[in-house]
């Protein structure tokens, strides 16, 4: 049977010393005799003695947990966690990571799990069900230290680190624009969540700046999610309006539509162009290999870790602090129908 780590009460019957005294002499109270502070020192060393570590960040109200709450672990954000944890292992700090699985309860539940396992603060990609941020506020009024990434808290003050998403979704579809494609249609997300929306200002952007009209009846709202996105492309394909190129707001949509288009015999780029968002590897994979408009996902995450650091060990949480970082688009053959552009590729 393993011996249990020795405490500062088996010290203190070692040296026939108080507690408190042994406490004040491990802490290198200034009230302590050099000489009792020298032999207790000289015990807890050859005892191999451990403070304990969760009595001490109570006293200390610091304990070097980042609390991560993101929607999912898929590819992008998954990239975005691991740059989050680079930064906080660079400074010391530890991470803790729950998934929302898109639901606002979810979000709710891990809040308070995470609160009452003393993290030091929060960073936040929200779910797309959450609609409401008075959860965020309890934060706030507890003083509780957050940094927002990816998908931003409305109408709070902190600080965020986003991508500029409306370039994105202008990049996206001035690039299908330019290979001749007019009746383009986009899968945007729900209505209620910002990123979804700031893609599709993007879109309508574009449109405006060719002199192509909007079309409301060209944009479909639906889940992140390749099924939904499947059965969305379908109706496109079905309808009055049949687009000949389609934009979707993120890579897992792209691929319900590829599916999609395929099954219904269509050719790309030819027949009909497809872009999806965040240029996740297996794009390159697929045949036609599909474009995508890539963000920085490590670089974000690894700016959210490292902005939430700065403020928390400066104690400036005032100050909320804006950094937008720019989108790139890799075209592919899904969408590159122009004959002059095919040998052009960007698989970097």
């Amino acid at each position: 049977m393993q011996n249990k780590p020795p405490t500062i009460k088996d010290i203190a019957q070692r040296l026939h010393l108080s507690i408190s005294t042994v406490s004040r002499a491990l802490r290198n109270a200034a009230d302590i005799n050099p000489e009792t502070k020298k032999i207790v020192i000289e015990l807890a060393e050859q005892l191999n003695y451990q403070p304990n570590r969760l009595a001490l960040s109570l006293r200390q109200k610091q304990t070097n947990t980042i609390g991560v709450i993101v929607p999912n672990l898929d590819y992008v954000l998954s990239t975005m966690v691991k740059g989050i944890d680079e930064a906080a292992l660079e400074a010391g700090f530890t991470v803790i990571v729950c998934q929302s699985n898109e639901s606002f309860g979810r979000e709710v539940v891990n809040t308070r799990r995470m609160l009452n396992s003393l993290v030091d603060g929060f960073i936040i990609s929200i779910s797309s069900e959450t609609k409401t941020n008075e959860h965020f506020k309890v934060l706030k009024e507890r003083e509780i230290p957050f940094v927002t990434f990816d998908r931003i808290i409305p109408e709070l003050v902190a600080s965020s680190v986003i991508l500029d998403n409306e370039e994105g979704g202008f990049i996206a579809t001035e690039h299908l624009i330019e290979q001749g494609y007019n009746k383009i249609a986009i899968l945007a997300g729900p209505k209620s969540l910002g990123i979804s929306n700031s893609r599709l200002e993007g879109y309508k952007m574009a449109l405006k700046k060719h002199n192509i009209k909007f079309d409301p009846e060209l944009v479909v709202n639906c889940d992140f999610n390749q099924d939904f996105a499947y059965f969305a492309t379908e109706e496109l394909l079905n309808s009055k309006k049949r687009p000949d190129a389609i934009f979707t707001i993120s890579d897992r949509m792209a691929i319900g539509a590829m599916l999609a288009i395929k099954k219904r015999g269509l050719k790309m780029p030819d027949d009909i162009g497809l872009v999806g968002f965040n240029n996740e590897p297996s794009l390159d994979l697929f045949s036609p290999s599909i474009s995508s408009v890539e963000q920085p996902s490590f670089e974000i995450g690894k700016m959210a870790g490292k902005v939430f650091i700065e403020q928390f060990l400066n104690n400036d949480f005032s100050t909320a602090k804006e950094i937008i970082l720019k989108p790139k688009l890799y075209v592919r053959e899904s969408s590159c129908k122009m004959t002059k552009n095919k040998d052009k590729f960007d698989r970097n």
